[in-house]
């Protein structure tokens, strides 16, 4: 899935976008979790989906705080593009399973890093925005590293 999050007019349609691709990230570790043998990459899943719960509550603050309505769960439509990725990869085993989540990873990182370029960004958002990307740079840094191990292995 290539995400356009951060792309959006406006800081306030970015940040709920944002928030909704969070949402899907949860998804697809629940899936990835469910489905992965290693016990180890479960547990590290489950760090990684924690940190995504973490950014959707921070940022659903964020817009509470400025009396807008933030989503409540992914946007119907692409939960299934990044979460299906994962469910096909269960058919192949765990390497598959976490290269399928790099590429979730990838998107992840790639909207925080744009939202975080942003000019209209709202100051009360700037340190979560800035420790959400420090979050996805490290989740996709030990997916890519457990892949090339286990590849050479």
């Amino acid at each position: 899935m290539v995400t356009l999050v951060g792309m959006q007019a406006n800081f306030e349609d970015a940040l709920k976008d944002l928030i909704e691709l969070d949402y899907d990230a949860v998804e697809a570790y629940d899936a990835a979790i469910n489905r992965l043998e290693n016990q180890e990459f479960k547990e590290k899943l489950n760090i990684f989906k924690a940190d995504h719960e973490w950014h959707i509550q921070e940022l659903t603050n964020v817009l509470k705080k400025r009396n807008i309505d933030p989503p409540s769960g992914p946007s119907t439509g692409k939960q299934w593009l990044t979460k299906g990725k994962v469910v096909l990869a269960n058919l192949i085993g765990d390497n598959v399973i976490l290269r399928a989540m790099i590429s979730n990873e990838i998107d992840t990182n790639t909207a925080y890093e744009r939202i975080s370029l942003r000019e209209d960004m709202w100051s009360e958002a700037k340190d979560i925005i800035r420790r959400g990307l420090e979050d996805e740079k490290r989740h996709k840094k030990w997916l890519e590293n457990t892949v090339l191990e286990k590849s050479e292995a």
